[in-house]
């Protein structure tokens, strides 16, 4: 092609962002139009499917910098995924296809929910990893399924980012050869230069990290050309530094921190369109021969899917598509669960689950944050990723949880992250952004209460609890024994479209006995009662035992009293009142325990016995009685 051609399609990109970011008189310009140049070269290299998103051997494309939204639905417009000329002028609008921010699910062909800066880098190498994992069940050395490329833009303030660091050195040390990251080195970030922040040779750094680093002009056709090729010829992770100019054809606003936010102005617009020949009294305008080299992507990437399909069925080998059948069709009645008749921990539970899960599903699998025998996470007998299950994601939560997100978008896959509770601290945004998108992610969070013991405040989660069952669909569990564990998994491994936490003790906690009423998979459930209870005791996890306790010492006062489970708070909430009243009795008097805030239960409970200050370090036992929760106390709040 042409670089004449290539100059004209870059402007067409550059006039839709800015007639967009105008229009809605909110958004970023200066981004795409400094990285249009480079996504027309990219264009040429994506092998993708507008006529089929979902095409799996597709390349992953990330937009990291999510606020560059111009850039992402002019392309997508462009490349004929189904925006139109209308969408883009409702650009930000209530109920539009192009909000502010990329959102996977919304529009179609966007891989991954990004905005918060750093995320995209980590997702691209999540779905790098599960390229990785899926290549290595299915490809044989003469016939690979999977070999496609992820590609990801992103900008100075993504690779600021804590995260970037994380997701970078695992990309190194794993040695993705198939991720390219794009850095748009504009060298500005909203309050100015970036030499106001930021003096570190970012050559060194991804040198230092494993990665092959190129550099090139980013207005330079020929030069984006040369890196992309390069680029998908390496045997490590590569980062193209493109040196660009933010809002490139902006007039005086051309390299200026002032076009990164905010609308250019019609009178800078019209010069731009002016200066690179295009009509300045057009809007959303994009002459014919542009749209048609553009929209050649649907085509040629028909033709891509149709080939690969057609490699699928004269595959030499038969146990490679019965290799990726398996991954693709999980079924679950293959699961052999366990059962649990003595008392035990809820993480060494929530082990042997997971160990017959992956037993039974293929595309399970996933790691912990260095602490695997401590979270009780390790497949056995399963291997090291990439060829086996168990991902070693080191001392790196937020990089970890992130990954995990596009590895659970990838396709195939149904992977869990892990860590000790109070650590979900790290990785809240990226569960955040599960919860918002969709993603089935499984969070394996241990350690979780006081129970933590000896290891003091520092590591025992006190408002946790409360705060992600505040996240909409985000389901937390807390299970009580096995049995509801069990349950636990079961209903999570059905819910497809959000992410569940499963929340689990260090100490032994007992069999409970069977449901009276109702069940662990409704969230909540009775699980002892007494006729014409006056008092209703409601708890999760370790205190539920405690619960049971506490009501036969009511039951010798002769005070009858009823007992209800919620593994599930969240899923609770949502049965119908019916069912809610048929669990906690309207004409009983409602007391909730839990060794944590507690916060939440105020909807249910007329009384919430619970923390109302950080822990200590000291034995468990020691910790529950100096805290309250021992029977005798509890009696003496219930008087």
């Amino acid at each position: 092609m042409s670089n004449q051609m290539r100059q004209k399609m870059a402007d067409s990109i550059r006039f839709l962002a800015a007639d967009m970011v105008q229009a809605a008189n909110s958004g970023h310009p200066g981004a795409p139009m400094g990285l249009a140049d480079i996504a027309v070269v990219l264009s040429e290299h994506l092998n993708h499917n507008p006529k089929n998103p979902d095409f799996l051997n597709r390349d992953r494309l990330v937009f990291s910098g999510g606020h560059a939204t111009g850039l992402i639905y002019s392309l997508y417009y462009l490349w004929g995924y189904g925006l139109e000329i209308e969408d883009l002028k409702q650009f930000r609008q209530l109920d539009s296809r192009t909000p502010g921010h990329p959102e996977y699910g919304h529009t179609k062909g966007i891989e991954i929910t990004t905005g918060p800066l750093g995320q995209g880098i980590a997702n691209a190498v999540g779905f790098s990893m599960a390229s990785k994992f899926m290549g290595e069940q299915v490809n044989s050395e003469t016939a690979k399924m999977i070999d496609h490329n992820v590609y990801c833009l992103c900008g100075d303030g993504d690779l600021e980012e804590g995260i970037s660091y994380e997701a970078c050195s695992i990309a190194g040390h794993n040695k993705l050869d198939n991720l390219i990251l794009i850095y748009d080195s504009n060298r500005i970030t909203i309050e100015g230069s970036t030499d106001l922040s930021i003096s570190e040779d970012i050559t060194k750094r991804f040198e230092s990290q494993g990665w092959d680093v190129l550099e090139c002009d980013g207005h330079n056709y020929d030069a984006i050309d040369e890196a992309f090729v390069s680029a998908k010829a390496n045997t490590k992770p590569t980062i193209i530094i493109a040196h660009t100019i933010i809002a490139k054809g902006a007039g005086k606003l051309e390299g200026s921190h002032h076009a990164h936010g905010a609308p250019l102005g019609e009178d800078v617009i019209a010069q731009a369109k002016k200066d690179a020949g295009f009509d300045p009294d057009k809007k959303f305008f994009v002459p014919e021969d542009v749209l048609l080299r553009f929209r050649c992507a649907v085509e040629e990437g028909d033709l891509l899917e149709r080939e690969w399909n057609h490699s699928l069925k004269t595959m030499p080998l038969m146990e490679q598509n019965e290799a990726l059948d398996a991954l693709q069709n999980p079924d679950f009645s293959r699961i052999e669960y366990p059962v649990f008749d003595k008392a035990e921990a809820t993480r060494g539970t929530n082990g042997k689950i997971m160990n017959a899960i992956a037993r039974g599903i293929p595309s399970f699998l996933g790691g912990s944050a260095d602490l695997s025998p401590s979270n009780k996470t390790n497949l056995n007998d399963m291997g090291i990723y990439p060829k086996g299950r168990n991902i070693y994601f080191g001392i790196r939560e937020h990089a970890m949880a992130s990954i995990v997100n596009a590895m659970a978008l990838y396709g195939p896959l149904m992977p869990f992250s892990a860590t000790f509770f109070v650590f979900s601290d790290y990785l809240k945004p990226a569960a955040r952004i599960a919860a918002l998108a969709g993603i089935q992610q499984f969070f394996i969070w241990t350690h979780d209460s006081i129970g933590v013991g000896e290891d003091g405040p520092t590591h025992q989660p006190i408002e946790h609890l409360s705060q992600f069952r505040a996240l909409p669909n985000f389901y937390v569990w807390r299970p009580a024994d096995g049995a509801e564990n069990i349950e636990a998994w079961k209903t999570a491994l059905a819910m497809s479209r959000s992410p569940s936490a499963f929340v689990c003790s260090r100490q032994n906690l007992a069999v409970l006995p069977s449901a009276v009423s109702g069940s662990a998979s409704q969230g909540g459930y009775l699980v002892a009662s007494d006729e014409n209870a006056v008092i209703t005791l409601m708890a999760s996890g370790s205190e539920v035992e405690l619960a049971l306790k506490t009501k036969d010492a009511l039951n010798a006062k002769d005070v009858p009293v009823n007992v209800v489970s919620v593994p599930c708070y969240d899923l609770f909430i949502e049965q119908d009142k019916a069912y809610i009243e048929s669990i906690i009795k309207p004409d009983t008097k409602t007391v909730a325990i839990e060794a944590a805030r507690g916060l939440e239960w105020y909807k249910l409970a007329d009384e919430v016995i619970a923390m109302d200050s950080f822990g200590a370090s000291a034995p468990a036992g020691q910790l529950f009685e100096k805290f309250g929760f021992s029977v005798d106390a509890i009696l003496n709040k219930i008087k």
